[in-house]
């Protein structure tokens, strides 16, 4: 992997779980200037190969000067959603929802809570879950992180394939356990508390006691845990029915923590669902079981009392987690959005840092009215970033795929079944084995992706010429219901671009082009907020041509695809019917 960040350029080797799955041998010619043959001597296609991807990002949001001591939100770009934290060892750790990308939950390190790297990932190995069938804003939802006694925890929830769990690790870069199941927590959004006294227990979102009374009418419910067996025991207790003002109906009361400071156990919740309404509340109690007593001012976090047309929005901001720094000074991961065209968001629900302050006993994120900055003073402890793959800010970056492993923010969607990518086959070269499984299926295709983390972006990749029966490409991919592929094939003695589109219905063409001649081409992909361009190059000095310039990138936003995740952007090869 190769990082461009327009000082030079710096090797850097990255590893993942995800290649102790798919590594394979293909048998495939080994000389960079040798064509693939049509197929291996197993007698499969043979494979995809692609020389490098590049992805530069230039939103207008990031131009601004960051000065001396200041940090740049979001801290994690592209969608990194429900982020949730704790401390360890002197550094800070935090997970983020995946749904049903794998590897999944990925495990971020910092030592000041705004420079990450991430390290691993909770679910790493195809066994630990399976999210065949499911649509890819489903299966793992809001993970919560947790530290006691040298053991990491991560209590999740993984929707429609199984329930609730917990994973754990002594080394926050894995080996994760695979999944202790919670018979009898329903819901979602469990997370774990660990009292100075020795009880643990654990939080959840699930219906409340009495029938539900409207749609999103939900309860904050609370157990004790033996942790050692991972077993819930004695009785459940509704801490919050409905929200903090049941009298007006709140809806979606969820991803709690509860805290204790100064002998108050503090009870935070997100509410008012996932969109612009969303928000942060805070309740405290004298006893763990309480009764709360919601704050006066609540909520402590939102967006939904400001001008939804003002320049560059922050919207849809909640779902936060407190953590304690060095110093005493107290901090926020929470997710949000950034918006184009007022509800139109790209890039998913990004994780963001803010401090906390305290006011007359009570935790505030940001007072009501104030915009979420995208620029602010770090902590007192802040340390220079590390080189690592960017994470926010305008960037290019680069991967040579000069590593048999997997690079660490590459994934796929749902658990492959089959080992379908090979990083050692041709050196310098990602190879990707094809296969039947379009975008549009709910089982693993062949497609691995990264996130798209700007309103305004270029992706690119090179690749050879695929073999007949197979169409390779560069894909911009929202979900099975909802994507670009920008593709090539065989045609005869030639070869033909093509664009194909999906947007909730049938797989439409929009465009194709025969050309001869080309053995590699270089793929293109512009995006600028809702306008997206697809080309090629096909090096025979014509320079990039361009099939679509104003193609329909809202498809791939998060209000018109539905769900919870935001774009992604790669390579990606199928086999083809016969035509």
């Amino acid at each position: 992997m190769t990082q461009v960040d327009g000082k030079g350029r710096m090797p850097r080797l990255l590893a993942t779980g995800m290649a102790a799955l798919l590594l394979v041998a293909c048998g495939a010619d080994k000389d960079a200037g040798t064509a693939a043959p049509a197929a291996s001597a197993g007698g499969a296609a043979a494979p995809a190969y692609f020389d490098w991807f590049e992805y530069t990002g230039r939103d207008a949001a990031f131009e601004t000067p960051l000065p001396e001591g200041s940090f740049r939100n979001p801290v994690l770009s592209g969608f990194h959603s429900d982020p949730a934290v704790t401390a360890a060892n002197g550094k800070f750790y935090l997970v983020a929802s995946t749904f049903t990308f794998f590897p999944g939950i990925p495990v971020f390190e910092s030592q000041d809570l705004v420079h990450w790297t991430q390290v691993g990932n909770a679910i790493h190995r195809p066994e630990q879950l399976d999210f065949d069938g499911l649509g890819v804003s489903r299966g793992v939802f809001a993970p919560s992180i947790e530290y006691h006694d040298g053991t990491f925890y991560v209590v999740n929830t993984s929707v429609d394939a199984g329930g609730n769990f917990i994973v754990t690790a002594t080394d926050p870069a894995g080996p994760w356990s695979d999944p202790f199941w919670l018979p009898g927590i329903g819901g979602i959004d469990p997370s774990l508390f660990f009292d100075d006294d020795g009880k643990v227990y654990i939080l959840n979102n699930d219906e409340p006691e009495v029938p539900v009374r409207y749609d999103g009418h939900r309860a904050i419910w609370l157990q004790q845990i033996d942790i050692a067996s991972k077993k819930p025991f004695g009785p459940r207790k509704v801490l919050i029915d409905g929200g903090v003002k049941p009298e007006e109906n709140p809806i979606w009361i969820e991803g709690p923590h509860i805290y204790k400071v100064d002998g108050w156990y503090y009870l935070s919740n997100a509410e008012g669902g996932t969109g612009p309404q969303h928000s942060q509340v805070i309740l405290r109690s004298r006893d763990v079981w309480g009764p709360y007593e919601p704050y006066a001012d609540n909520p402590i976090l939102t967006q939904r009392d400001l001008d939804p047309n003002r320049p560059l929005p922050i919207t849809n901001a909640g779902h936060a987690d407190l953590v304690q720094g060095p110093d005493g000074t107290w901090w926020a991961t929470f997710l949000a959005s950034r918006n184009y065209g007022v509800d139109h968001y790209n890039t998913g629900r990004e994780a963001f840092v803010l401090p906390v302050t305290w006011k007359d006993g009570w935790p505030v994120i940001l007072p009501h009215g104030e915009e979420i900055p995208y620029v602010l003073p770090g902590p007192s402890f802040m340390k220079k970033p590390v080189d690592q793959a960017p994470m926010t800010g305008n960037f290019t970056w680069r991967d040579e795929f000069d590593t048999v492993e997997l690079g660490k923010g590459w994934m796929t969607p749902r658990v492959p079944k089959t080992p379908w990518y090979d990083g050692s086959a041709r050196p310098g070269w990602l190879a990707i084995h094809p296969l039947a499984e379009r975008l549009d299926s709910k089982v693993n295709p062949a497609f691995y992706a990264r996130r798209q983390q700007h309103r305004v972006f270029e992706a690119s990749t090179a690749m050879d010429l695929p073999a007949p029966g197979v169409a390779a490409g560069l894909a911009a991919f929202q979900g099975d219901t909802h994507w670009y592929f920008l593709g090539v094939r065989r045609d005869g003695d030639g070869a033909e671009v093509f664009l194909e589109k999906k947007a909730g219905g049938d797989v439409e063409v929009v465009a194709r082009q025969a050309i001869a001649g080309a053995s590699q081409l270089t793929l293109h992909v512009e995006g600028d907020q809702g306008v997206y361009g697809f080309g090629f190059d096909a090096n025979d000095g014509k320079g990039v041509q361009w099939l679509v310039r104003d193609a329909d990138g809202t498809v791939l936003s998060t209000d018109v695809a539905g769900g919870f995740v935001g774009a992604t952007l790669g390579p990606h090869a199928r086999l083809e019917a016969a035509r």
